[in-house]
């Protein structure tokens, strides 16, 4: 695969890659900011501003840019993790231009309405809320928070229930002036497309913006963990849940790469998938010692790219009657197998 890389006067990087399989572009736009970059009684703003920049500009008022992107059948949305932001419009590559008339656009001249941010607190609630009606989730937050003490990893993506309630528009104006700048992003067109003209187009619309401040990213150190942290959540729902993750590197640290190997050996191959999970398949180590043993009804591993270090999971349902323990005598079977037996190819 061909790929270019510039940057343009601005600051904005740009990657480019060309490829004529099919009639198709998709550019994606990336912000150095997420949960990462969040502060105690401001979690959850960076997802509250994603969904803001969807509320319009002066050019494309609230819904416009929908009807757009659907006249000239191409599909958007935009996305929140612990270290980014990202938006992305896939068209038909003769259309590919609209996108980036869009994202230049709402680069710098989203609206952040007083009403429509009230509008959004009550959607983010409920979209919380509807997620705490998993006991799933619930543990899975909570051994999140535990494993972190002093890095703002420990805090949900969606936000501490507290902080989206006092949260103002002006804060998440403030945060969106401050992170949403060419020098702050990274442009990323995939497709059907010449690969200077594209780059001509980038920095029509691109170029002139002004390049923004300077982001200072955030530097925490964890301290590291001592000893063993358990969490126990007891409740009404029938179904049992096992979540068991260990600290694990950086994307940028050498032992990244066999990490995520071993994360397909035992849970399946997924990729470089941003949000982890999603490859299961039954040939993986831990389908077939605990899904076939009748152990779990189902269990998936995650090891996903971030910039500091983060966790590598285990995620399991238990069966009806296994306790507990059972399952987490068999995981630890699994990873000693790992450390006495080589690997086959196979």
């Amino acid at each position: 695969m061909n790929v270019t890389r510039t940057q343009l006067d601005n600051g904005l990087r740009v990657i480019l890659s060309e490829t004529h399989t099919a009639p198709v572009a998709s550019f994606w736009i990336y912000y150095r900011v997420g949960s990462r970059n969040e502060l105690p009684g401001r979690t959850g703003i960076s997802h509250w501003v994603e969904h803001m920049l969807f509320k319009g500009t002066d050019t494309f008022p609230r819904g416009e840019f929908d009807k757009a992107v659907a006249r000239a059948g191409g599909v958007f949305n935009g996305m929140t993790s612990h270290d980014w932001t990202t938006y992305f419009e896939t068209f038909p590559s003769a259309r590919i231009e609209l996108a980036l008339q869009v994202e230049s656009d709402r680069m710098v001249n989203s609206l952040f309405d007083a009403r429509e941010t009230e509008l959004e607190r009550t959607v983010i609630l409920s979209e919380r809320e509807g997620s705490e009606n998993s006991y799933f989730w619930l543990l899975n937050e909570e051994v999140t928070a535990a494993a972190f003490r002093e890095h703002a990893y420990r805090h949900p993506i969606i936000g501490w229930r507290g902080d989206l309630h006092t949260m103002q528009r002006d804060d998440l104006f403030r945060h969106y002036r401050t992170f949403y700048t060419p020098r702050n992003a990274v442009a990323v067109a995939v497709g059907d497309f010449a690969g200077d003209a594209m780059l001509a187009q980038i920095d029509r619309y691109f170029g002139s913006l002004p390049p923004g401040p300077d982001v200072v990213q955030p530097v925490v150190t964890e301290t590291p963990q001592q000893a063993e942290r358990r969490i126990v959540l007891r409740g009404d729902d029938p179904t049992a849940y096992f979540i068991m993750a260990f600290q694990a590197p950086a994307a940028t640290h050498p032992d990244f790469f066999p990490l995520t190997v071993l994360d397909a050996v035992l849970g399946g191959a997924k990729g470089m998938g941003l949000f982890g999970g999603g490859g299961n398949n039954r040939s993986n180590r831990l389908h077939r010692a605990l899904v076939e043993q009748d152990l779990v009804v189902d269990i998936d591993s995650s090891f996903r790219p971030t910039i500091d270090p983060f966790l590598f999971g285990f995620y399991a349902t238990l069966a009806p009657g296994v306790s507990h323990g059972q399952v987490e005598e068999a995981i630890w079977h699994e990873l000693t197998r790992l450390q006495t037996e080589e690997v086959s190819a196979a």
